[in-house]
């Protein structure tokens, strides 16, 4: 039972699912705390106040995982994480919604002036006329990023009847435009807003996006909203836009510094204010406890998660198709080293066009399969490539455009012999091995089996049924493969316990017996029949 270490308040939802399968300690330790203790646990959930420094991961000498419930993952050093293959994951849609309608409400606030106009009414004044506003309908939204919260808000703009262009250097042009959205270069998107919002993450590109270049291009009279995270917009550079005039308003839930005090953007009377609430509503908590328990508790499965932060990046639509084959990748790498267990040289992978950078994810999905129990390392999809390199193991990939989208061929050279596997993934989503070292068959893998290299003579599957029997080993299904009437030939058993050494010895000694292995594999490759 693996344990997890939640180190600041998630909702209960999220906490009953990993108490399910898993041993859970709830605290709030200091960042002086943490490293003392983090050693003993193999999963870390953390909001956004627990700074998991590479001291932290270091010490954490059994950690598989660090989730972050929430979207950011500013907190936590990515980069050693990846270097020691522990996965972050974090959950980018959990307060989609919530983001999106928090900048709206900004929004709405600024441009009907509702802060002030509630203070004044409050105080006993009445002032219908000093608080005349502006209406959304007909204005221009500026959205630069179109990531999940950006899209969000372009679709709530277009109801207000606002035209929407944006900028995305991720983002397909003709996806923003099936979007509604006018795709832009970033300076034209700056040029056409009368209000621009910013949704992207803070990393060393977008720090300091917005600053005074940028906000002299914007028409006089604009305004500026930031919803995502403290540090894209500089902010002397807008306190001097507003000063100005330049800037009508502005309305900010972070800041470079948080809390802001002393920050002079406060004692502006055209900025509107919140303490980074954009996450904050009671629906959104417990959607992003959910996830992210859920995706902690796949990683520590052994089970693949998109919303890795420190693998490749990919599409809903791509991940369906990668999720598939990922499977297969590593079946066919662990019948590699159970099954012919030869040494392990350059590794080459076929298969069919894959979309976006799904070729990573299968090869480190193969590699997996490979290095897991040769090194003492703990291998996952995170270090497997890292891991690979280091070890002198070069890997290529082929595409052939006319193969089965769900087949993958595994070829690894081995001293002066090549190794071929090659398997598919059946409509069901079971797999299927269809060729074995140059041999035919159609092997659906089970959780214990024997693969024998034998020379295809009459009596040999009998003689191994024999010595199976007396041994007490119920056989639940065998395969033959074989290229030629009487000539080599390999046989897959599925048996339902492990065979004992001294079994495979009296198997080995078999007239025309070749090689007889054992295999093992993992419960989440064969839950998949």
């Amino acid at each position: 039972m693996a344990r997890v270490l939640i180190n600041e308040p998630i909702d209960a939802a999220g906490v009953a699912i990993l108490q399910r399968d898993h041993e859970v300690v709830q605290h709030d330790y200091s960042a002086e705390e943490l490293p003392s203790v983090i050693g003993g646990f193999d999963a870390l959930v953390v909001r956004s106040a627990t700074q998991v420094t590479a001291a932290v991961l270091a010490a954490g000498r059994r950690l598989q995982v660090v989730g972050r419930a929430g979207v950011g993952v500013n907190n936590i050093d990515v980069g050693a994480a990846t270097d020691r293959g522990i996965v972050v994951v974090n959950v980018p849609d959990g307060n989609t919604i919530a983001a999106a309608e928090h900048t709206f409400a900004l929004m709405l606030a600024l441009v009907r002036h509702i802060p002030a106009a509630t203070a004044k009414v409050r105080a006993g004044g009445w002032d219908r006329h000093g608080f005349m506003g502006h209406e959304l309908n007909g204005k221009t939204l500026g959205v630069v990023g179109l990531g999940r919260v950006g899209q969000e808000v372009s679709k709530r703009a277009q109801a207000f009847q606002m035209r929407v262009v944006g900028y995305d250097p991720y983002l397909p042009p003709e996806r923003a435009e099936s979007l509604g959205i006018r795709f832009l270069p970033f300076d034209e998107v700056l040029r056409s807003a009368d209000i621009l919002t910013v949704h992207t993450p803070l990393t060393k590109q977008t720090q300091g996006l917005i600053g005074a270049r940028e906000l002299g291009m914007l028409r006089p009279g604009a305004m500026v909203l930031n919803a995502a995270r403290g540090g894209i917009i500089r902010e002397t550079d807008l306190l001097d836009a507003l000063r100005t005039g330049h800037l009508a308003g502005a309305a900010l839930d972070v800041f470079e510094e948080e809390p802001p005090v002393g920050n002079p953007l406060l004692q502006l009377p055209n900025v509107v204010v919140t303490p980074h609430l954009g996450a904050s509503t009671e629906e959104a908590q417990v959607q992003c406890a959910i996830d992210v328990a859920r995706y902690v508790s796949s990683v520590l499965a052994g089970e693949p998660v998109q919303t890795a932060v420190n693998l490749p990046a990919l599409a809903p639509g791509d991940w369906d198709h990668v999720q598939r084959l990922l499977p297969l990748a590593e079946l066919l790498s662990c019948l590699y080293i159970q099954a012919i267990a030869a040494p392990l040289g350059d590794v080459e992978i076929t298969s069919a066009e894959l979309p976006g950078r799904a070729a990573e994810w299968v090869t480190s999905a193969v590699l997996k399969g490979l290095l897991t129990g040769l090194l003492e390392d703990v291998v996952n999809l995170v270090n497997a490539r890292s891991l690979a390199k280091q070890n002198g193991i070069s890997v290529s990939f082929t595409h052939i455009p006319d193969m089965n989208p769900l087949e993958l061929r595994l070829r690894i050279r081995s001293g002066a012999e090549d190794h071929t596997l090659t398997g598919s993934v059946q409509p069901d989503g079971s797999l299927r091995v269809t060729n074995f070292d140059g041999l035919p068959i159609e092997m659906t893998p089970s959780r214990y089996m024997l693969v024998t290299r034998h020379h295809d003579r009459p009596g040999l599957i009998g003689g191994v049924g024999t010595l199976l029997g007396q041994a007490g080993v119920n056989i639940a299904a065998m395969l033959v493969g074989r290229a030629s009437v009487r000539g080599e030939a390999v046989m897959v058993i599925s048996v339902d316990d492990p065979v004992s050494d001294q079994t495979l010895t009296d198997l080995r000694s078999l007239p025309n017996m070749g090689l007889v292995r054992r295999v093992e594999l993992p419960t989440a490759l064969v839950a998949r029949r």
